[in-house]
């Protein structure tokens, strides 16, 4: 099935909102067995809005659209169907209903006129209910025995990430999935501590495989090993990975950190929590970041206890830094040291975790930008850790994350190893 993505709003045009959206579903499309051919960026404009329709609508089976479903005139993606279609849009007593009800039931009592207009349909459309937001998506599906596919589809949803992805997960993925004659799942082994080409090396024995396939990718939180598998059945293309898998864990062993969605923040904390173990950070460099990571998983209060965001020398002193050492160099491996103790004092924890360096572009100390230096403090044990990256100030607090939970994890694996 030939599909096209046509993601709407000016906003995406001016480059005022990253589109999102479309990397969503394109990553989603492959295991319904549905081929991603074009993805179209349009502003919220009738003419070109209703050229990209018309142009999806012939050479597309099915077309997923994002944006342009809101209250107000320039929201057109309903109208703009409607009339590419040659159909009469109308608002349904139904969804009406529904709409006015979920005003209700976030306390507003009288909905604006102006909403009205999300209730409506077109005779080729059916709704898509909408948890997240007042808009329902449509789902508009047309036979044609020219076609492919036997029909053509638009599927109309939010603009809003957090409301697409939710109407997706819940309406529209299993829709897809009923239809597909064939479904491709994977399952992605995350690693640390190992670069892409030793990964690469490592796993070379089972490359050669094109049903289960497997992919080696860099990603932000380490290398993946992407193992994917194409059946009839989801539970069919589970047993084509299954022993693919074993495999390639054996061979891997203690570099996997994780799979699939799991963060190395949440397989660290489940380390720290089955050790009993409890954490603190004092951050410099990062600003808080590695504390962010770390309170992004569910649950994360039993073992983290709370961060010092030292950004300003004299706060490091007044938190523990010993003023002498501080006057050498608060960029040097003897502050993320003296940090680490300070934190693990002040905090009360059983490790403590520090970090300071150069975030910004300007060497410091006579120091590069991008230089970090990394301490972890048990009581009895201190891991040092430094590094040279710099690619911004965003990738070095990124890099900064990474290395620090990778420090972690290494240090919490050999101490699960000793007993």
């Amino acid at each position: 099935m030939r599909a096209e993505i046509v993601s709407i709003g000016t906003e995406i045009m001016f480059g005022e909102i990253t589109d999102t959206n479309a990397a969503y579903i394109a990553a989603a499309l492959p295991q319904f067995g549905i081929d991603l051919l074009w993805v179209t960026q349009v502003g919220d404009n009738p003419d070109r809005l209703r050229e990209a329709f018309a142009r999806a609508w012939e050479r597309s089976d099915i077309t997923f659209c994002t944006g342009g479903l809101g209250p107000t005139e320039d929201d057109i993606t309903r109208e703009t169907i409607a009339a590419m279609l040659g159909e009469t849009i109308e608002v349904d007593p139904e969804q009406e209903r529904v709409l006015r009800a979920g005003f209700v039931a976030r306390g507003v009592q009288d909905m604006p006129a102006r909403n009205i207009k999300q209730a409506a349909l077109i005779p080729s459309a059916r709704a898509i209910p909408n948890a997240r937001g007042t808009a329902p998506g449509w789902w508009v599906e047309r036979a044609m025995p020219s076609a492919p596919a036997g029909a053509r589809i638009i599927v109309v949803m939010p603009g809003p990430p957090a409301e697409m992805h939710a109407m997706w997960d819940a309406s529209v993925a299993p829709e897809l999935e009923r239809r597909a004659d064939s479904v491709l799942v994977a399952r992605t082994l995350k690693t640390s501590g190992v670069g892409e080409s030793m990964i690469d090396e490592m796993l070379s024995p089972l490359l050669a495989g094109t049903n289960p396939s497997i992919g080696i990718y860099a990603r932000a939180d380490g290398v993946s090993a992407r193992i994917a598998a194409k059946a009839a059945t989801r539970d069919e293309a589970w047993a084509l990975i299954r022993p693919v898998e074993a495999q390639a864990r054996a061979i891997l062993g203690p570099v996997i950190w994780g799979q699939d969605d799991d963060s190395l923040s949440a397989g660290v904390g489940r380390m720290l929590r089955e050790q009993g173990l409890t954490l603190g950070t004092m951050e410099s460099a990062s600003g808080g970041a590695i504390a962010s990571a770390i309170t992004d998983v569910s649950g994360s209060s039993e073992y983290f206890k709370g961060a010092l965001v030292t950004y300003a020398t004299e706060l490091k002193v007044a938190m523990g830094v010993p003023a002498e050492i501080a006057a050498r160099g608060v960029i040097s491996r003897e502050c993320a040291e003296a940090m680490a103790r300070a934190a693990r004092e002040r905090l009360g924890v059983d490790l403590a975790l520090s970090v300071t360096g150069i975030a910004g572009s300007e060497s410091v100390e006579d120091q590069p930008p991008g230089t970090m230096h990394l301490a972890l403090w048990d009581g009895t044990e201190m891991t040092y850790l430094t590094f040279r990256y710099f690619q911004g100030r965003e990738q070095a607090k990124r890099r900064i994350v990474q290395q620090a939970l990778t420090m972690l994890r290494t240090y919490l694996m050999a101490r699960a190893a000793r007993g």
